[in-house]
């Protein structure tokens, strides 16, 4: 038996993709009244498939990491056909090993093929994979390294570059912009304005660092006040994992590939982000914010309960919140999850898309979003991408076991959801 907090309704909902569950509560596998208010435009009855989660570097980005001496840069060793990106601090022995001509064949960071900085071959990934609309996004570091002095200029060159693709690939293309977080706060305010210039900009993408001192620091919430305002949501995806020391010597020599940093220190680096902002009460201070986790959150569908747990415990919080007068009205985590934030779909397996779908309340379907993570995660061995992607048949298969083969409520995550929440049906 599974169960979830008394605030929630508890009626059962009797089948999963026709398996009796009768211990599953509080979650719905169909739509709701209003999810079919606003239908996605398509020439057939079918939703469209969006993907949410797909990256990619501009030249501009790519020119710049050429010229840098710290991660994030680009560099070319004899003997690879491809420049090779390096990104994580997790890269950097091997990196210093191949720069001091100590390298034993084992190149730092991953091939910096075609797929992420051609336009042309993410539209032919789209067409191979069935995918009928994108919205792309710098992948991770976006800005973060930037001089303040340049943050802002470099930020709307990236944003014109993503709305001149998008704009050429009408119907297609739509992106999520940027943001210039080291510049001065009053400058990174004046340019949030200046997206809703731009059609095809349909949030922001921001990592977990924020302003440098992470997402509950009290001086970004002027930052999310104004995304709230201007209805732009935040695609929020990690970068920074967690510390190196935490996956051991073996990790360091490059033992285990990209292994740990990427399955385990990226979801945990945004559980525990979002846990920080909703501590700090970010998510009560800034209502009307609308947040998009990365890789279905994390590990919050899983963590949230003992999160709750550990806070109803806590003698120091139950004395804050009883000061305060907070502690009869509290939000959980759990509300917050279902009103504020939704997921993507990049779980890669039945068992976490359930667990994202039952954490997002009792119509947690259609807080959920497909997603690729395209560029990243390519077939082994295929460096001019013709292969159909594993990566991206996992994320479809487990909404099709969930949810059912084609039906109304998968169609929803497959693209329906996407786009209702981001106004794909607006020119």
């Amino acid at each position: 038996m599974i169960y979830l907090p008394s605030y929630r309704n508890t009626k059962p909902h009797p089948h999963i993709c026709g398996h009796s569950s009768p211990g599953l509560h509080h979650f719905n596998f169909t739509t709701s009244p209003e999810s079919t208010q606003r239908p996605a435009k398509m020439a057939d009855s079918r939703s469209p498939v969006v993907d949410v989660h797909t990256h990619m570097y501009p030249p501009e980005y790519i020119t710049l990491l050429t010229t840098r001496t710290a991660i994030p840069l680009v560099r070319t060793f004899p003997g690879s056909p491809d420049p090779r990106l390096i990104l994580l601090e997790a890269e950097l022995p091997l990196l210093e090993k191949a720069l001091s001509g100590e390298c034993s064949g084992q190149l730092p960071g991953r091939p910096l093929t075609k797929d992420y900085a051609s336009l042309p071959q993410k539209l032919h990934f789209m067409s191979a994979h069935g995918i009928d609309i994108s919205v792309l996004s710098l992948a991770n570091p976006w800005l973060d390294f930037l001089p303040p002095s340049t943050a802002v200029s470099f930020a709307q060159t990236i944003a014109s570059s993503f709305e001149t693709s998008c704009a050429a690939n009408p119907g297609k293309l739509y992106f999520f912009a940027a943001l210039p977080l080291t510049a001065p706060i009053p400058d990174l305010l004046a340019f949030i304005p200046t997206l809703l210039n731009l059609s095809h900009c349909r949030g922001v993408i921001l990592g977990t660092t924020g302003l440098g001192q992470g997402l509950d620091d009290p001086d970004l919430l002027p930052v999310f006040e104004a995304l709230a305002a201007a209805s732009l949501p935040i695609f929020l995806h990690p970068h920074y994992g967690l510390p190196n020391s935490v996956f051991g010597p073996a990790a360091a020599r490059g033992e285990y590939g990209h292994v740990l940093p990427l399955a385990l220190g990226f979801p945990m680096e945004t559980t525990i982000a979002v846990t920080r902002m909703f501590l700090s009460g970010v998510f009560d201070k800034v209502p009307s914010l609308r947040m998009i986790l990365a890789h279905s959150g994390g590990t919050l569908p899983f963590l949230a309960g003992r999160i709750e747990s550990c806070i109803l415990h806590d003698a120091h919080l139950a004395a804050e919140y009883q000061k305060s007068g907070k502690d009869k009205k509290r939000r959980t985590i759990w509300e917050v999850l279902e009103e504020q934030v939704y997921l993507d779909a990049v779980v890669y397996s039945a068992v976490g898309l359930k667990a994202a779908i039952m954490a997002s309340g009792e119509w947690g379907s259609e807080r959920l979003m497909f997603g690729t993570d395209h560029p990243f995660f390519p077939p082994v061995g295929d460096d001019e991408g013709n292969e159909k992607w594993e990566s991206v048949g996992l994320n479809r298969t487990a909404v099709a076991m969930v949810l059912g083969e084609g039906s109304k409520v998968g169609q929803m995550v497959m693209g329906g959801n996407a786009v209702r929440v981001l106004r794909l049906d607006e020119e």
